[in-house]
């Protein structure tokens, strides 16, 4: 993952100071879909790790909550 950002700033402050050719520029959309892509998988396991406690004090998954009180 760090070399994926580490190629996405090297092409971001290339694109400000010389510009990119076609074939970097296709390179930066699909490095940016595939950072997206990650940054969404890790952001859904961390939220069906969190644990609601309810009112009546019982613990839930956040999404058998969520299922709950639709």
């Amino acid at each position: 993952m760090d070399e994926l950002i580490k190629r996405i700033n090297e092409l971001a402050k290339k694109k400000k100071t010389v510009g990119l050719t076609p074939d970097e520029l296709e390179e930066q959309a699909q490095l940016r879909k595939k950072y997206l892509e990650n940054f969404r998988a890790g952001f859904k396991q961390r939220l069906e790790n969190i644990d609601v406690e309810t009112p009546d004090g019982k613990v839930r998954p956040l999404t058998d909550y969520k299922k709950k009180n639709k």
